[in-house]
């Protein structure tokens, strides 16, 4: 009898002891890694920036069209609306897309961005060609010379954004994979590796835009590739043409 009773109590103890053992397995299984759920929200917190950055992007290249609907019919080749109707129904495409079937894969977005990209730097140097050969044959007035060339020169600055924008490091999504650390262009914030994580937001690639169209030259970021450096060219000698070329003419007519 009593063997028999010790036997039980026995087997009690050691199921309760593997059903112990089992929790903590299972509460070990369930419970991340020290550290893991601050890894899990810095990467949702990237991610997000990424989508607003590349959202801010998209927005901004609807100015293009905007400012190719003001330009003069003279410097123009198509109706001047069509480019921002463009614009908007592959805007609103992708929108439409995202909010039903949730986001698109990373080489639809950027395909996309090239393909607008492509437009409106068209749109941007046939009228830079044609700002050129018509300015003697239009004879305007200084005051619409002076509104063409304000026009112009913004038209200048928000497509080498987007150009800056999108081929950094290979695109946002790119830069984001590599942690943001310096490729074609070297922001203050990443002189020392970015060890703080820092994102550059579109607004960062619209002020060296701006600034490369107004110094002509690289002010706070630094071009690192031959790629970079030829962009910031191609904009000072259009940004420099434009200026040159509208706002002189204006001033002798006045």
């Amino acid at each position: 009898m009593r063997i028999g009773n010790l036997m039980h109590a026995y087997d009690t103890i050691r199921l309760t002891s593997m059903s112990r053992k089992g929790t903590r397995i299972s509460m070990r299984q369930s419970t991340p890694p020290p550290g893991q759920a601050t890894r899990e929200e810095n990467k949702q917190t990237l991610n997000n920036a990424i989508q607003a950055s590349r959202w801010e992007a998209f927005l901004c290249t609807l100015v293009p069209g905007v400012l190719y609907y003001l330009l003069p019919d003279r410097l123009t080749i198509s109706p001047s609306w069509l480019l921002l109707v463009i614009e908007g129904v592959v805007l609103l495409s992708l929108l439409l897309s995202t909010t039903i079937r949730g986001p698109l894969p990373q080489h639809v977005l950027r395909a996309t961005s090239f393909l607008l990209l492509a437009l409106v730097t068209a749109g941007l140097l046939i009228g830079v060609v044609l700002l050129i050969t018509t300015l003697d044959t239009a004879n305007p007035k200084g005051a619409n010379l002076l509104t063409t060339a304000i026009t112009m020169y913004l038209f200048n600055v928000v497509v080498f954004a987007l150009w800056y924008w999108e081929v950094d490091g290979g695109g946002p999504y790119q830069r984001y994979l590599q942690g943001h650390e310096a490729a074609d262009f070297l922001f203050p914030q990443q002189t020392n590796g970015n060890t703080s994580n820092w994102v550059p937001r579109f607004l960062d690639y619209l002020f060296l835009a701006f600034t490369g169209a107004t110094a002509f030259s690289p002010t706070d970021t630094i071009p690192l590739t031959r790629y970079a450096k030829l962009l910031m060219m191609v904009e000072a000698i259009i940004a420099l043409m434009i200026l040159t070329i509208l706002a002189g003419h204006a001033v002798n007519i006045l």
